[in-house]
């Protein structure tokens, strides 16, 4: 059986996450019903990354495994028909090996976060953006999240629900910049590593949040992550800013 690489496109309003839900709707049930209108029968996705209610993907990476075999455009294109009028797009498409994996095979996740710095209204943004009213200090929330970066229990900053086996990761990168958009000044927060705890990527933007809002400090953020308790945590800021934006592989499928 032939297997395909997908990447995938999606805005997470309209969905409970990514994974397969019983009674809501979800990203891979979407793809995997598509599916079988080309080919009937169940199918199960894998993808690189499971995304909660409400957060999008730019570019998430999964893999299907289908009888036929397709062209790689042809499929993505059928599959982009029998999408709609879900706010799922497939990107790209590409045939790979049987062992390829769209989660094991990964090397890096990158997501990032935006944080729109107004007091109007969002409305072009809306439900695409995490909306605060003041201006936040993006050195200080860099000096904090310098503290970060590395080889950490993360415990403080990973939800009560989350199952991995450990909360020892490796922070590979989080870098903050100031953007001028169209809409308004941004934030945007670029973080990077090979796996995630839950919640870990949204705990942490609430945290600096509250650096740049002036109310913490860096040293505080140094101290919640060395008390390796929940309860030191700042706030977990909102889901909508939040995009799963790519996936990092030891070689592009897409590109060949």
């Amino acid at each position: 059986m032939p297997r395909y690489a997908l990447k995938v496109e999606y805005h997470g309003k309209p969905f409970s996450g990514w994974q397969r839900q019983a009674d809501h709707p979800s990203v891979q049930g979407a793809i995997e019903a598509a599916l079988a209108k080309l080919q009937p029968g169940e199918h199960t996705i894998a993808a690189a990354g499971r995304t909660d209610a409400g957060v999008h993907g730019l570019a998430q990476v999964a893999h299907c495994d289908l009888i036929k075999d397709w062209d790689p455009f042809r499929l993505s294109e059928a599959l982009n028909y029998q999408l709609k009028p879900a706010p799922v797009a497939i990107t790209a498409c590409a045939l790979v090996d049987d062992d390829w994996h769209a989660r094991f095979t990964a090397l890096e996740r990158h997501y990032l976060f935006r944080i729109l710095m107004r007091r109007a209204p969002a409305t072009h943004q809306e439900g695409l953006v995490w909306q605060v009213k003041q201006d936040l200090d993006e050195v200080a929330m860099q000096d904090a999240a310098n503290r970060l970066i590395g080889n950490h229990d993360f415990t403080t900053f990973r939800s009560t629900i989350c199952q991995a086996a450990s909360p020892v990761k490796t922070l590979d990168g989080l870098r903050i910049e100031r953007v001028q958009t169209l809409g308004g000044p941004e934030i945007h927060f670029h973080v990077r590593a090979r796996s995630f705890l839950h919640n870990q990527v949204r705990s942490f933007v609430g945290t600096l949040e509250r650096v740049g809002a002036g109310s913490w400090t860096p040293d505080d953020v140094s101290a919640a992550l060395e008390a390796r308790d929940r309860a030191a945590c700042g706030p977990v800021c909102p889901p909508q800013g939040l995009y799963l934006a790519d996936v990092t592989y030891p070689i592009d499928v897409f590109a060949l």
